[in-house]
Formats: structure tokens, sequence, C-alpha cells
């Protein structure tokens, strides 16, 4: 298994990105093998000057731009060829790297997974997931948390679809509960697209449909195991969730509690009804977040995610 990872991506590349994957190489098996993408020169300075480094561990493929947090995403990613995510993206598709993930311009992320490895034949429109911790010491699926902020019923309706497959292979979940998050639990609660979303989803047998959840059940780990929602909803609760966090810490700084609504724990999100395996990680990640965005990446790679999704889909 090879995993791609910008080195250059990220508030601080690439010393973040080289300290994370140091960390990462740690708990890698045999076979499995990081490659970063970026300057050469610089990543291998930084390598050779860290404890634990070595560039025996790593593949470095040279790149000598950088698409940057404030350059337009479409434009930058036609015109910078040699940037370490467009070169990511293009092993990628080549089959030279099994998973490519960055904490660099979420928007060419975007680019690059919707124009270069492209989406999922049937899947209208993909999502990206979040993790909510849950009372039980799990986490739960949350989608869309950004991607889409207007989805159709229809479009709804195949995210409970991808969270299902996810949830099953790559978070253990044997038969992951679905809900759709509303104003109410009631059936006939919320508004034109939710209503309609639920009438389709209510019989489903593509997925295990519980019904509507209310924001204030999100926590529970007895309501649902995948929540269904557009990518406004998705991206408000999960910043919601982030400064959640930030206000436990001050009122609990040494809980183990608080420290589940930790972003750094999860490491990014990935990117669901694609053909290949791409996973988003916050721009200001540490190397604990970028260790995990690396070690999700491997668990979505090895779970053969995007096949299952591929083989669920063919009938769309």
């Amino acid at each position: 298994m090879r995993i791609g990872v910008d080195a250059m991506g990220g508030d601080f590349a690439p010393e973040a990105v080289v300290r994370g994957s140091i960390l990462a190489c740690k708990q890698l098996k045999a076979d499995e093998r990081i490659v970063l993408f970026g300057d050469k020169a610089k990543i291998e300075e930084l390598i050779n000057s860290l404890e634990g480094g070595s560039v025996n561990c790593f593949d470095i493929e040279p790149c000598s731009e950088v698409i940057a947090m404030g350059d337009n995403p479409s434009k930058s990613f036609s015109k910078k060829t040699d940037s370490s995510i467009v070169r990511g993206f293009s092993a990628l598709a080549a089959g030279a790297i099994d998973g490519f993930a960055s904490a660099g311009s979420t928007g060419a992320m975007m680019v690059g997974a919707m124009l270069v490895v492209k989406q999922i034949p049937g899947v209208i429109r993909p999502a990206i997931a979040g993790f909510i911790p849950v009372s039980d010491n799990s986490v739960n699926l949350l989608l869309d948390v950004g991607l889409n902020p207007d989805c159709r019923p229809d479009v709804l309706y195949q995210y409970g679809i991808l969270g299902s497959i996810y949830s099953k292979q790559v978070l253990g979940v044997e038969n992951p509960r679905i809900a759709l998050l509303n104003v109410g639990e009631e059936d006939e609660k919320g508004n034109l697209v939710t209503k309609s979303a639920f009438e389709q989803m209510k019989d489903s047998a593509d997925f295990n449909f519980v019904g509507n959840i209310e924001g204030h059940n999100l926590f529970d780990a007895d309501k649902a195991d995948v929540v269904v929602c557009d990518g406004f909803v998705g991206n408000i609760v999960l910043k919601e969730a982030e400064a959640f966090y930030h206000l436990l810490k001050k009122l609990s700084p040494n809980s183990s509690f608080t420290e589940r609504f930790n972003s750094e724990n999860y490491g990014g999100t990935p990117v669901l009804g694609i053909n290949k395996p791409v996973v988003i990680a916050h721009g200001a990640s540490s190397p604990k977040a970028i260790m995990n965005m690396i070690l999700q990446t491997r668990e979505v790679i090895s779970s053969n995610l995007c096949e299952k999704i591929k083989q669920a889909f063919n009938k769309w």
C-alpha cells in the first residue's frame, strides 16, 4: 500500500506534515509506505533533523510549486501542474499511489477529486463526512459537512447509502442506523426537502433508516450511527462541535471526555462517492492531526471502500 501525502499543504507545512508523517510511519506495516509530494530538499532536511526521522522510511516525489490557501482553486489546479496537489492526484489516477491526503487547499482538493479522480457513476453528488463523538465512546458519521450546501431529496437519500457503507466497512458497524437530521422526530416534521427525503428513505431497502433525529440527540449513542443532512447544516454542526471542544477545554482541561471532541483525533474528512480514496484535513492541522489523517487514509484504502460504493451504485 502506498499512501500519498501533500507535504506542502496546511498552515504549518511542511514541518507539521513531515512530523506527522514520521509519527504515522511508526504505526504502518512493512508493506505500507508514505509517499510525500513537495519540495524534496526541504522535506529531506526536515526528516534528517527530526527525532525518529529517516529518509529511508519515505518515498519523495519532488514538486516545484504549491497551491496556496488563497489561490483560486480551479485556475491554480490547471496552471500549477507541478504543485504537490496536482502531482498527487495525477499519481492517484495513474495508480502509482492508493490514496491521497492533504491539509492544503480544500477547494483545490475538491477540484482534483471531481476532475481527475471523478465521481462514481450513479452518485449524484459526492459528500465529505465528519465525525461526532457519542456517549458510548464511539463516533457517529455526519454527512454532508460542507461540500453541498443545497441538496435535493434524492441526494440526501444517496448520502444514506454512502454513510451506511462507510460506517460498515471502515467503522465496523454491522447494521448502521441511518437518521435524517431534522427539527423534530415526527414523520411530518421538516421543510420541503427533508419531508421529501424522509418519504424516500422511510421504506428504503438500501440502508437501515430509523427516522428523524433532532440536534439534541446527536451525541446519543442509542439513536443512530450515521446522521444525514445537507452541507450547510452539517458544516454548522461540525463547527459547533469544534467550538464546544474549545469551551470544554477551558472548563475541564484534563477531561478525557473533552478530548474526544478534539478534531486532531480524527485527522480529516473522507470524500465519499469518488473513484479513489481522498482525505481532506483542516488547514491548521498539527502533527498529531496529520498522523491521524494518514492513518485514516490507510483505513479507507484497506477497507476497499470505493469498490464497495461502486458495487452499491451499479443499479443507479
